[in-house]
């Protein structure tokens, strides 16, 4: 068998965290039980770990690659296989012999399992009866507190999303040419061994079909990343980039839409984002050789920003990912909201510290493309991106019920001035570090309302504690547009909300 990665990747520490890594001179079943039940436990939602065995290790790092004689490798085997038979309930790791510059390791993989939470021994003596919950605690597999113990069997409820067996898909709806593009990507040496072993196999070592040999059947990952037509399993599942040159108010509206493979349309669609949005502005002084240079948009804060979503939509929510392209804004929307654990006021400070993430399995992925890191790290490249570029800070924001999401990435200022000239508006604000979070276009107060707009308006006076469902319903549009509609006619001053869940809407004027 072979695992999802290289060896080399593992001893680099690059892609896979040193957390998610042990190292081991030689094979130790005791304490690599544990750490195995550790790794399966994953009750960080790291994705599992690893264990390479013939590496002594320093201060959790590799010192020295002894390898192992090839005369050991089969008793070592034996030895895992009837070892690991002791965790309860029922796992087995997935192990790889690898060759590397002329030695022998062995590399144990070892997922977050969907049975958590997992118990071995606590000894390896004859007798032993007390079981324990390992879990993973930075770089130590460490026996939890009792606090701990609740959240592992609050995991044991919650299989993810993306983890989950899909009943309706079979198989053939995976397909071997997308899987070996991602293995050659990444440099994993499944690759070679994909071009002559059955397909089944190939599946059940990349962890994305269920382990019943009788009733095989493909996770959710597996057809969100390996599938041709991943919608017609996850309806909506896709980005769809909607620019409005003439603020939200306007009739000119340019949409794209980017299906497929989840990190097929996450590439397609920062490619569209980078060729036809992001601008850069050069900016030459008579007195200095050094030019300014900026950009309407880093891009790197766009990227943080769309693969954040991508990693923590909801994919059971039939909601798309919404870029939208306002004149002195992107908004970038997903569906749910952010974890509870996650505070309004921890969004407006850029203090967020989460490690319930929705989908560990994608997060596994796209950590192994480089798409996205999943160290609580995206609020700040965002934030170091934008100061780099001269920009305003970020706005993120999640509604009170957590149904939604969105990050909010400000024009540059100057090529705000510049739209504004283009539109025949003063600039008095000389100060470009205080451009306010929601600048507003064209006297938006101004325009007239869309129909649209005037149906919601007439449900809204007739019914003040009308739901965004039954205006949805009667209108026969959206609940996303329905929210779109309402957060315009309260920026126009026109409507505002008393109230949360239960609330109701006054109508100014």
């Amino acid at each position: 068998m072979a695992v999802p990665t290289n060896i080399k990747t593992l001893l680099s520490g690059s892609v896979v965290e040193w957390a998610r890594i042990e190292f081991k001179e030689t094979w130790d079943a005791e304490a690599s039980l544990k750490t195995i039940c550790a790794f399966a436990n994953d009750i960080d939602n790291w994705g599992g770990g690893y264990i390479v065995i013939g590496v002594k290790e320093k201060e959790g790092r590799p010192d020295s690659l002894q390898g192992f004689p090839p005369e050991k490798i089969d008793h070592y085997l034996k030895d895992m296989l009837n070892k690991c038979k002791r965790i309860q309930p029922e796992y087995l790791p997935i192990v790889e012999v690898a060759d590397y510059k002329g030695k022998k390791f062995i590399v144990i993989w070892a997922p977050g399992g969907y049975l958590r939470p997992y118990s071995s021994p606590k000894s390896m003596a004859k007798g032993e009866k007390e079981r324990v919950y390992y879990i993973r605690k930075m770089a130590s597999t460490i026996a939890p507190s009792e606090e701990e113990k609740r959240d592992l069997y609050n995991l044991a409820n919650n299989v993810p999303f993306d983890d989950r067996i899909n009943h309706e898909a079979d198989l053939t709806d995976l397909n071997l040419t997308l899987i070996q593009a991602y293995l050659k990507e990444i440099g994993s040496s499944l690759y070679e061994e994909s071009k002559h072993m059955e397909f089944v196999d190939l599946c059940r070592n990349m962890n994305i079909v269920n382990s019943l040999p009788e009733y095989t059947k493909p996770k959710n990952v597996g057809l969100m990343f390996f599938s041709l037509e991943p919608q017609r399993f996850f309806p909506y599942a896709q980005i769809d980039v909607v620019q409005f040159p003439d603020d939200l108010g306007g009739d000119k509206i340019i949409e794209k839409t980017f299906k497929g493979p989840l990190h097929q349309q996450l590439r397609d669609a920062l490619l569209y984002i980078r060729n036809n949005i992001i601008t850069e502005q050069v900016i030459k002084h008579p007195d200095r050789a050094e030019a300014d240079r900026f950009f309407n948009y880093p891009y790197a804060a766009v990227e943080e920003s769309l693969c954040n979503a991508a990693y923590h939509k909801g994919y059971d929510v039939r909601e798309p990912i919404e870029v939208r392209v306002l004149p002195d804004r992107i908004e970038i929307v997903s569906h749910p909201g952010a974890d509870r654990s996650i505070t309004e006021e921890g969004l407006r400070t850029y203090r967020v510290f989460n490690r319930r993430y929705r989908n560990r399995r994608i997060g596994e992925f796209l950590k192994e493309m480089h798409l996205t890191e999943g160290r609580n790290t995206g609020f700040r490249k965002i934030l170091n991106a934008l100061e780099r570029n001269g920009s305003p800070k970020p706005v993120f924001e999640t509604d009170p019920e957590r149904l939604s999401f969105c990050t909010t990435l400000l024009i540059h200022p100057h090529f705000l001035q510049q739209n504004e000239n283009r539109n025949g508006i003063v600039n008095d604000n000389a100060n470009v570090s205080n451009v306010p979070n929601r600048v507003p276009n064209v006297s938006n107060q101004e325009k007239a309302l869309s129909e649209t707009e005037e149906r919601i308006l007439a449900l809204i006076t007739e019914n003040p504690t009308i739901t965004s469902q039954c205006i949805a319903e009667q209108c026969n549009i959206s609940r996303k547009t329905v929210t779109r509609v309402c957060k315009l006619l309260k920026e126009k001053g026109i409507i505002v909300r008393e109230g949360k869940t239960r609330g109701r809407w006054i109508v100014k004027k």
